[in-house]
């Protein structure tokens, strides 16, 4: 018999600023309760109870693993699994968070907003088995809002807005990230505005925006079962879509991992953490399972 390997993530991570610890209903947990097991094709693992997705903006591997520029960013490089081969599926950006998300770039090609879908969806299928999901995206104007651009705040970064069967309550600023991060929902998607993503400002930008408001959520993580990953949405176009990610929290096994993954991978990894069924191109995409340790 295999043994249980406890798993916990973390894509991003930052001191988090001044956020509100007000949570509204719909994304509550009940994170005092007893971690679960969830499958995998290396054997059960236990179910994080709470996993934080960042996504950041344009640019390759090489541009930011090993930068100088980013010293924090190398830091959780350092403590988490590293993908030495993680890949976007396409460009431009709006594509890529929707491949993310719903396992299908929706026929959709460029940055056009707004898009409004029915297909299946991470945050939809999390609620129907009983969990929750929230997205959190800086300067986002209200919550709810559906606007395309205010500020630097853009909708295209934020694909949960697109799927009509998410209620407004699960489109939340980032000022409503808590800070009793057990009160946070069984998954969240973070989003830094276009000034902090790397795609307006600099990798030393980007990478100051992680360690001051998320950080502090890596470090409660690591002994409260819970994980971050970080990844990007494309490459700029120089390193064939080649993108960073990287996986950190408690019992992820430290190192670089050469297996290939796309958006799709990363996307069946959590649906196969939470029990769910996978979506479309996830369906085809192999799990990542060999970075979790005891």
């Amino acid at each position: 018999m295999k043994r249980v390997v406890p798993l916990t993530l973390v894509f991003c991570v930052a001191v988090v600023a001044a956020c509100s610890s007000a949570k509204p209903a719909a994304v509550q947990t009940t994170s005092s309760a007893a971690p679960t097991s969830a499958a995998s094709s290396t054997g059960p693992v236990v179910r994080p109870t709470h996993t934080v997705v960042v996504l950041m903006e344009n640019h390759s591997y090489s541009d930011v693993i090993g930068n100088a520029d980013a010293p924090y960013i190398n830091s959780l490089a350092g403590a988490g699994a590293t993908f030495t081969q993680s890949f976007a599926v396409t460009h431009p950006s709006q594509p890529n968070y929707l491949a993310l998300f719903s396992g299908s770039t929706q026929g959709v090609t460029d940055d056009s907003c707004p898009q409004t879908f029915t297909a299946p969806d991470l945050g939809s299928a999390l609620r129907a088995a009983g969990k929750t999901f929230a997205g959190y995206s800086e300067s986002l104007p209200a919550p709810g809002s559906t606007d395309c651009t205010s500020g630097s705040y853009v909708r295209k970064h934020a694909p949960w807005t697109d799927f009509s069967a998410l209620p407004a309550s699960v489109n939340l600023p980032f000022t409503a990230f808590p800070s009793d991060y057990a009160t946070l929902p069984t998954v969240a998607f973070v989003v830094p505005n276009l000034d902090n993503d790397m795609h307006d400002g600099t990798v030393a930008q980007g990478d100051q925006w992680l360690q001051h408001n998320l950080a502090g959520y890596i470090t409660w993580a690591k002994a409260h079962n819970s994980i971050l990953v970080l990844t990007w949405d494309e490459d700029d176009r120089s390193a064939d879509n080649q993108i960073p990610t990287i996986i950190v929290g408690e019992h992820i096994k430290p190192g670089k991992y050469d297996e290939h993954i796309t958006h799709y991978g990363v996307l069946r990894t959590l649906e196969d953490l939470y029990g769910l069924p996978p979506i479309g191109e996830s369906a085809k995409a192999a799990p990542v399972t060999d970075i979790w340790q005891n």
